[in-house]
């Protein structure tokens, strides 16, 4: 596995991988990780198909999905541990 891109962010770390004839999108923030994998023979033009891919209207999704991750870590963390 290898690194081909970063793409600046200011909410998130956002790298492009490729392993196995697939593109891998790793969205971080904080301890949160949501990946994803792309074929490589679904995407026309390589690597900028998945710069075309990381739109705003995406990105706004995943913002809300690491939301999510984190209040229901919180919630799982304080029902156990208090």
């Amino acid at each position: 596995m290898r690194i081909i891109a970063e793409l600046p962010h200011p909410d998130f770390k956002i790298s492009i991988l490729n392993m196995n004839q697939k593109f891998i999108v790793k969205i971080e923030k904080g301890v949160f990780e949501q990946t994803y994998k792309i074929p490589e023979m679904d995407l026309t033009d390589g690597v900028n198909s998945i710069f075309e891919l990381l739109d705003e209207s995406f990105l706004q999704t995943v913002s809300a999905r690491f939301t999510d991750m984190n209040k229901d870590f919180k919630d799982t963390y304080f029902r156990y541990n208090y």
